[in-house]
């Protein structure tokens, strides 16, 4: 089964993490199959807007297990490769030309947030929980960090990259991370009128726009690969150190890291 559904519906193309038995958990092939829809989205012309959401009960839960206990054990410089892999995933929704949506259904957590961050329109379920928990590993949000942090602030950002807290809807409506929370059984009709809003608009306008907002905000696409590098190699340094090492085993096992006595 496809880890990621490309389901086109008129100018619209819906894009569903399909792996709703691990609550769309970021693999290896995720990662790829979501970069290629993204990809093919991009050079259709007949798609105007792009709804990102997961199948099931969350949006996406971050990692994977079994990812997780393979970079756990991969060299540092694996674990170089493997981070990149995720940031031109992100850099490649952030800088899409074509406006993109989340409908966040449930859970988002680590590099789910980032892919919320990574839209132009986050509308989330009333119930939807979120954290960037990644310090409890001994790891950082590093990735995904420039696309939080434009979303949130700097403020909300050192805060939740530092507790590695869960939050609810209403922080994330309040922070900026979303813009609107609704009722479950609402989303769709919520999603569907910010579809027709989008259809209003010129699609080159639409993409000046954007890129316009992104710019004006700091944000280049030839910068932000720069800044993917030096992010990778951050992470990578993490997961192979001594710290991470510990926090990544004690999760996999369900113990308690060291540093919790």
């Amino acid at each position: 089964m496809s880890a990621v559904e490309l389901i086109r519906e008129g100018s619209l193309a819906r894009l569903v993490m399909n792996r709703p038995e691990v609550h769309n958990a970021f693999d290896d092939g995720l990662i790829a199959e979501l970069t290629d829809a993204l990809d093919r989205v991009e050079g259709d012309d007949a798609i105007r807007a792009v709804v990102l959401t997961g199948a099931g009960a969350s949006f996406s839960a971050g990692a994977d297990l079994n990812w997780m206990r393979g970079m756990a054990a991969a060299s540092e410089a694996d674990n170089r490769a493997d981070s990149l892999r995720l940031a031109t995933l992100m850099r490649r929704l952030q800088f899409l030309a074509k406006p993109t949506v989340a409908r966040v259904n449930g859970a988002a957590f680590g590099g789910g947030v980032g892919l919320v961050a990574c839209c132009d329109i986050a509308i989330a379920a009333e119930g939807a929980k979120f954290a960037l928990s990644e310090v409890k590993l001994g790891l950082v949000p590093a990735v995904i960090s420039p696309y939080v942090i434009a979303a949130i602030g700097l403020r909300q950002a050192r805060r939740l990259f530092i507790t590695g807290e869960i939050f609810g809807s209403g922080a994330a409506l309040a922070m900026g991370l979303v813009h609107e929370t609704v009722p479950l059984e609402e989303l769709d009709a919520a999603i569907d009128r910010i579809v027709g809003l989008l259809g209003k608009g010129g699609p080159i306008a639409q993409n000046e726009a954007k890129h316009l907002a992104l710019g004006m905000g700091g944000m280049e696409l030839e910068a932000m690969q720069e800044v993917d590098a030096v992010n990778a190699a951050l992470i990578a340094q993490l997961r192979v150190s001594a710290e991470g090492q510990a926090g990544l085993t004690a999760f996999l096992d369900k113990t308690q890291p060291p540093w919790l006595g």
